[in-house]
C-alpha cells in the first residue's frame, strides 16, 4: 500500500511536471511573438540629426538625386531604425517642383491643430514624413505618393474635384492601398479621405545649400502610428550614427 503510494506520488508529480513545463514552453512562444509584434522600447531621449545618405553609395543625397513626383518611393528611417519615412520632392503635373508653406494642420480624431513643417531644399520643394499609415500601420508599398493626376482607387472624383478647387493645377497625394486612407502631402499631410482620422507625422528636414545636402533633425504631428510616443517603441540607431541611408521602393497600385 505505501509503495502505491510512493507510485501514485511519483505519478502526479511527472504530470505536474509535464504541465509546468508545457505552460513555460507556451509562454516562451508567446513571448516570442509578442516581441515581434510588439517592438522593445530601447528608445532615445531627443530626436537625432541625421544626414540622408544615398543606401548604394554612401553618399550624401543632393537634390538632383530626388526626382521630381518619382514613380517610385524614397524611403529612409527616423527617428529609430524601425520608422520608415517617405522623401518627396512635390510637383505640380507638368512635374515643375511646388514650393510647399507652413500651416496650420487639424488632426480630426482630436481637434488639435498643428504647424506642418515646410519644405525644404532650393525650391522648398522636397518634404518628409512617417510612411506608416495613421489607420492601422500600413507600409510602403502599399502606402505611397501617387503624382500628380494618377486615379486614386476608390476615390475616382478625387481628381477631378482638385481640379476644379485648384484652377486647373493637379498635385499628388498620399494614398493607403490597405483601407483608402489618402493624406495631402502639399498641406502638411492632412486628412483627405478616411478611415484614418490622423495625419501623418511630418518629419523636419534640414537644407545646407552651400553642400546640396539633406538632414532630419525632428518630427511634428501626430505620433507614429503604434507607438507611446515617437522616441520608443524600437531599435534606436547605434551610438554615434550620423547619417541614414535612403532607399527606393518600387510601389504597388
Amino acid at each position: 500500500m505505501d509503495e502505491e503510494r510512493v507510485d501514485n506520488g511519483k505519478r502526479n508529480f511527472l504530470k505536474a511536471m509535464i504541465v509546468i513545463s508545457a505552460g513555460a514552453a507556451v509562454a516562451g512562444v508567446v513571448k516570442g511573438l509578442v516581441s515581434n509584434i510588439i517592438p522593445p522600447t530601447t528608445g532615445l531621449t531627443a530626436f537625432p540629426t541625421l544626414t540622408l545618405v544615398d543606401s548604394d553609395t554612401g553618399l550624401p543625397i543632393h537634390t538632383s538625386d530626388i526626382k521630381v513626383n518619382s514613380t517610385k518611393a524614397y524611403v529612409y528611417y527616423y527617428p529609430l531604425q524601425n520608422d520608415p519615412n517617405f522623401l518627396i520632392r512635390l510637383g505640380d503635373q507638368h512635374n515643375n517642383d511646388v514650393r510647399v508653406v507652413s500651416k496650420p494642420v487639424k488632426v480630426p480624431a482630436t481637434g488639435r491643430v498643428f504647424t506642418s513643417a515646410a519644405g525644404v531644399g532650393p525650391y522648398g520643394s522636397v518634404i518628409s514624413s512617417s510612411a506608416i499609415c495613421q489607420h492601422l500601420g500600413c507600409i510602403p508599398p502599399i502606402i505611397h505618393y501617387y503624382t500628380p493626376g494618377t486615379p486614386i482607387p476608390g476615390h475616382p472624383t478625387l481628381i477631378t474635384a482638385q481640379q476644379n478647387a485648384q484652377n486647373g493645377m493637379l498635385t499628388g497625394y498620399v494614398h493607403c492601398n490597405c483601407h483608402g486612407s489618402t493624406y495631402d502631402p502639399y498641406n502638411g499631410f492632412a486628412v483627405v479621405t478616411g478611415p484614418t482620422v490622423h495625419p501623418l507625422p511630418n518629419t523636419i528636414l534640414e537644407y545646407e545649400s552651400v553642400s546640396d545636402t539633406y538632414k532630419v533633425k525632428s518630427m511634428v504631428g501626430p505620433t507614429i502610428y503604434g507607438k507611446p510616443n515617437d522616441l520608443s517603441g524600437g531599435t534606436a540607431f547605434p551610438s554615434g550614427t550620423t547619417t541614414t541611408p535612403v532607399n527606393k521602393i518600387s510601389v504597388v497600385s
